[in-house]
C-alpha cells in the first residue's frame, strides 16, 4: 500500500505529460485528433479547434523554466504580452493536474503539475509566410499588416532604457554570432564569412550615433521582438501572434527594427517588395523617417542574427532536417551583403 501510494504521488515526467496531451481523450471538447509538434522551448499540441503549448523545464543562458512557478509565469507573460495583437487568440492558461491516484487531467480537482498556453486554432493557410509562398499576397494585404502595425507602435510608450544599454546589447549578441559563424565545425567560407563581418562592422559604427538618438527620444518600445511571415494571420481581424514573451530585453526595440526584420523573412521568401512597402508606411504612419544607415544596419544584424541561429540546430544533440541549415545561414549571409541595396530609398540608388 505505501508502495502504491508513492507510485500515485510521483512527479509526472515531461515524456509522460507529452503522451497524455497527444491523446485526443484527454482533452474535454473531445477533438478527432491531436497533431503535436515540437519546438525548441515547448510542445505544441495542435487539437481541434484549440492550440495547447506545453514548456519544456529547459534552462538557456536568456531563460530557465525549469521550475513549476517558472513556467506557470512565463505562461501568464505569453498569455497578456500576445493579447496586445491577437487579443481572440490567447484563450488563458490552462492548469494541467494530478489526480490523488496519479492520473493526469485537464479538468476537476488534483495538484497542479503544469500549465498551457490554450489558444485558438488560425488556419496556416493564411498566414503571410503562406501567401508568399503559394503568390498570393497582394499589397493591400502589406498595407493592413502596415495599419495595424502602425496602431500597435503609436500607442506604447518610449521604454526607459539607455543608449549605452542598446548598444551594448548589439554588441555582446554579434560578438556570439561572429564566434558561431567563424566555428569550423559549421564549415562556412571563411572569406564570405569575413566579408559579412566586416559590412556588420561598419554598419555598426555608423549606427551608434544614430541608436542613441533614438533612444534619448523615445523611439524604443516594448514591441513583438520575434515579427516573422509566419506569425502574422491576414484574417479578419488581422492577427500577429508568438511574440518574444521571455525576455524584456529583446522585445525592448526600435519599430523600424521590426519591420526591417520582418521585411527581411520576406525578401528570403522572394518578396523583396515587402519591406519598403512596410518602410514607407511606417514611416508615414508614425511620422519618423530613420536614415538609411539605420535601417542597413538593422538588415545586417538581422541577418546575421538568422544565420547563426540556423547554424545551431546543427549543435543539437538530435539534428532535424540536417540539410536545410547550411544553406539557409548560407542564404541569410549573402542577404546580410544586400543590406545597402535593399533598405535605400530608390531615389538614393
Amino acid at each position: 500500500m505505501a508502495s502504491q501510494a508513492s507510485s500515485a504521488k510521483a512527479e509526472p515526467t515531461l515524456a509522460e505529460k507529452v503522451r497524455f496531451l497527444s491523446t485526443p481523450g484527454s482533452y474535454p471538447h473531445a477533438p478527432d485528433g491531436v497533431d503535436v509538434v515540437e519546438t525548441h522551448m515547448s510542445w505544441v499540441f495542435l487539437a481541434g479547434d484549440r492550440v495547447f503549448k506545453l514548456k519544456k523545464p529547459v534552462r538557456y543562458p536568456f531563460l530557465d523554466l525549469r521550475g513549476l512557478d517558472r513556467r506557470a509565469a512565463n505562461v501568464r507573460a505569453e498569455t497578456r504580452l500576445n493579447r496586445r495583437l491577437a487579443p481572440e487568440v490567447y484563450l488563458g492558461a490552462l492548469a494541467l493536474r494530478q489526480t490523488a491516484e496519479g492520473a493526469l487531467t485537464l479538468g476537476g480537482t488534483g495538484r497542479v503539475v503544469d500549465w498551457l498556453v490554450e489558444m485558438r486554432r488560425l488556419p496556416l493557410e493564411e498566414t503571410l509566410k503562406a501567401r508568399i509562398e503559394d503568390g498570393r499576397v497582394s499589397h493591400e494585404d502589406i498595407a493592413r499588416v502596415a495599419e495595424t502595425l502602425v496602431a500597435f507602435f503609436a500607442g506604447l510608450p518610449g521604454e526607459d532604457i539607455s543608449g549605452e544599454t542598446v548598444i551594448t546589447h548589439y554588441e555582446q549578441e554579434h560578438e556570439t554570432t561572429a564566434a558561431v559563424l567563424c566555428d569550423p565545425q559549421f564549415a562556412l567560407d571563411p572569406g564570405t564569412v569575413d566579408a559579412a563581418l566586416r559590412g556588420f562592422e561598419a554598419a555598426f559604427a555608423r549606427a551608434r550615433p544614430i541608436l542613441r538618438e533614438r533612444v534619448a527620444a523615445g523611439r524604443f518600445i516594448e514591441g513583438h521582438g520575434d515579427l516573422r511571415p509566419q506569425h502574422v494571420f491576414l484574417i479578419d481581424p488581422l492577427t500577429i501572434i508568438d511574440c518574444l514573451e521571455f525576455s524584456h530585453m529583446l522585445r525592448t526595440i526600435d519599430p523600424f527594427e521590426e519591420i526591417v526584420f520582418l521585411g527581411l523573412e520576406c525578401a528570403q521568401l522572394g518578396a523583396g517588395w515587402i519591406f519598403p512597402a512596410l518602410r514607407d508606411r511606417l514611416a508615414a504612419g508614425l511620422g519618423d523617417s530613420p536614415p538609411p544607415a539605420l535601417l542597413a544596419f538593422y538588415w545586417r544584424y538581422r541577418a546575421l542574427l538568422r544565420a547563426r541561429f540556423a547554424l545551431l540546430h546543427l549543435a543539437e544533440p538530435v539534428v532535424r532536417t540536417p540539410g536545410k541549415w547550411r544553406p539557409l545561414a548560407q542564404d541569410y549571409i549573402a542577404l546580410s551583403q544586400e543590406a545597402d541595396l535593399r533598405t535605400r530609398p530608390p531615389e538614393d540608388r
